[in-house]
């Protein structure tokens, strides 16, 4: 018999050795597993297990591996509970069951994440989705008359107070509060848009898709890096619906650039009739300029120049949860609300507790000290250099790591102002025979894992995106490396 053959009798002896799943499930200490993840569960475990026992056997190459493993498996026949069958059982249940969602520390120094969800929610925010979630409410039903009530009117009283004369709806994310607003007022139309705003969005989605999707056609004017008002009068015609601005985001163009004002869009619009939506990205309700920033345009700055329709982002430097707000009169709301697909893009009762609880830190001025994000933003390099040097003097690490302190900056992320950067002191941190990819994976490997940027070849943690209360989490990383 050739040596392949002899293999491959070898391998289907071994093959037949190998339990079948009822043999397992029989074993008393696979049974136990069951009180805890039920039947089907074990079952599948023990499914996977064995197929993977069985992989690894057809892919042995020498005799040896197989006498090896035959004697596993006659140990296994005599001893089951004593082999490591149902360790390996065990850990294939810890993994299948395990939340696939987990919190981690941004220690990248991009406030705005979209990769790590964006902002985190205010203490606020959070304990009023816990307490909502935690039974029934008045979601859809008024407390006063005992009838049926609209989930609007949670946050509806809340914009007016911040935006006198507007209404609001929420919807999931800002691409939904765009199509919405073109499928109700631009159905079968045109919309005339800048080509130097038909930029593409995190996830490879793309705003003339969104557009299109909406039922609305893409009429562009202008160039890449220059649009006149002149672009748009001239593009106006029988079939126009709308006219649209879309804030770049995390994409500029610099140099040779002309763009037109919201103002003089407005004015236009307004000459022929037409609705001026403007896609306004961030959201942020206060000005940036304070914390040396550029001074990118506020909601109310929006407002205050004529935009009939304002979509801006309720997870960005509104610091709330996911969702994209629509923002007008109470009459181009309203016909909004009554399009069917607003029931299709709506949100639900935990979004809604989050965002009410956020609209509240502006209304009350605690904003800039409850909201993350803009706790974040107003964070000196100062005080970050000085915690970093705290955290430091408390680490005991192990003779090849290399920690030190540099010069860094922090960037806002997602968003308006998404590459503005903010002066910061960095951790700095190397391992000798070890490479950035290799150490930030081990950073990410820790519990919580810790996610680090690198930068030059070195792998950096920036304390301004790190609550104080995670320092200690950090700590733990870097002594665990």
């Amino acid at each position: 018999m050739s040596t392949v053959s002899n293999l491959k009798y070898l391998k289907n002896n071994l093959l037949k050795k190998v339990p079948s799943v009822e043999t397992v499930l029989s074993i008393p200490s696979v049974c136990d597993f069951e009180l805890s993840f039920g039947r089907n569960a074990v079952k599948n475990a023990t499914r996977s297990v064995l197929a993977g026992l069985r992989k690894k056997i057809n892919s042995f190459e020498t005799e040896l591996e197989i006498e090896l493993m035959d004697r596993t498996l006659e140990v296994l026949q005599e001893h089951g509970e004593e082999w490591n069958l149902t360790e390996k059982i065990f850990e294939t249940l810890q993994e299948q069951t395990r939340s696939n969602l987990a919190n981690v520390i941004n220690a990248t120094g991009v406030l705005i994440h979209t990769n790590l969800g964006r902002a985190p929610l205010s203490s606020r925010a959070v304990e009023s989705v816990s307490a909502i979630a935690r039974g029934y409410s008045n979601l859809e039903y008024d407390l006063k008359t005992g009838k049926r009530g609209s989930r609007h009117d949670h946050v509806s009283h809340l914009f007016k107070q911040l935006f006198p004369h507007k209404e609001a709806i929420v919807l999931n994310n800002a691409a939904a509060a765009v199509m919405l607003c073109l499928n109700t007022f631009a159905f079968g139309k045109e919309v005339i848009i800048s080509r130097g705003e038909l930029v593409e969005i995190g996830g490879s989605f793309r705003v003339p898709d969104i557009l299109e999707r909406s039922g609305a056609r893409l009429k562009e004017v202008g160039t890449t890096n220059k649009t006149r008002i002149e672009d748009y009068s001239a593009a106006i015609g029988p079939d126009t619906g709308a006219l649209l601005r879309v804030h770049p985001s995390n994409f500029r163009i610099i140099g040779f650039t002309q763009s037109v004002k919201t103002e003089a869009l407005v004015k236009l619009g307004e000459e022929n009739n037409l609705l001026v939506i403007e896609d306004f990205g961030s959201g942020n309700l206060l000005t940036l300029e304070p914390h040396g920033l550029p001074n990118e345009p506020t909601v109310n700055d929006s407002l205050s120049e004529g935009a009939h329709l304002l979509i801006f982002s309720g997870d960005k430097l509104l610091g709330g949860p996911q969702s994209g707000i629509l923002l007008g009169s109470p009459e181009v709301i309203k016909s909004c609300r009554q399009n069917p697909m607003s029931r299709a893009l709506r949100v639900g009762k935990l979004t809604y507790a989050a965002l009410e609880a956020t609209l509240l830190s502006f209304i009350e001025d605690k904003a800039e000290t409850e909201i993350p994000v803009l706790r974040m933003l107003a964070l000196s390099k100062m005080t970050i250099q000085q915690r970093a040097e705290n955290l430091i003097a408390s680490i005991n690490i192990r003779k090849s790591v290399e920690i030190s302190i540099a010069d860094g900056t922090s960037r806002v992320g997602g968003g308006a102002a998404s590459d503005s950067l903010l002066p910061t002191a960095v951790i700095t941190i190397s391992i000798e025979g070890i490479g950035p990819d290799e150490l930030t994976r081990l950073l990410r490997e820790h519990h919580p894992p810790v996610i680090a940027r690198i930068s030059e070849d070195q792998v950096l943690i920036d304390l301004r995106t790190v609550e104080p209360a995670e320092d200690r989490h950090i700590k733990e990383a870097l002594e665990s490396l």
